[in-house]
């Protein structure tokens, strides 16, 4: 984990402790459920793949909801265009979307309960030692996260806030 400070992740549409923009929140709360454009620099040395999850720790769930769950993303890729999160894009074949807790593949957007207040969403990408994990798009959340953590070599988060 020496490089992890100088690994980083930008967004044209996300600024860190911002408001999520209607873009990017799930239809079912209004929204239009695109993923947002993410970028990043800095992976260390010996980056083989990448992990993109998102996670909202507020969820009233006792575990939180994970909103998107992609990895097996190849180490020459640094960016995820907008909308990158709808399987049927296909814009990274190699890449594996997993199912979020909403039960479907790809990305899913903000939506706290009503009168729940802010929720965090932490976009997450993580560099990996490995060139891909051995899961599926049947893979949970957790087995996921599993994998990753045990092959993580840095990580480099940006938070944005949602609420009714």
């Amino acid at each position: 984990m020496s490089n992890a400070a100088e690994f980083t992740v930008t967004s044209k549409t996300l600024q860190p402790g911002a408001r999520m923009p209607m873009a990017h929140v799930y239809s079912g709360c209004g929204g239009e459920n695109i993923s947002p454009e993410l970028s990043w620099s800095g992976a260390p040395e010996g980056t083989k793949s990448f992990a993109v999850m998102v996670h909202d720790p507020d969820a009233p769930t006792g575990s939180g909801w994970w909103h998107w769950v992609l990895f097996n993303i190849p180490a020459d890729v640094t960016s995820l265009p907008e909308g990158a999160g709808d399987p049927k894009n296909g814009l990274i074949p190699e890449a594996v979307q997993a199912r979020n807790d909403y039960g479907s593949p790809g990305y899913g957007g903000a939506c706290p309960p009503q009168g729940h207040g802010d929720h965090r969403y932490q976009f997450r990408v993580i560099a990996l030692k490995v060139e891909q994990l051995p899961l599926d798009e049947n893979a949970s959340p957790a087995k996921v996260g599993f994998n990753v953590n045990a092959n993580k070599l840095a990580e480099a988060e940006l938070e944005v806030v949602w609420g009714h």
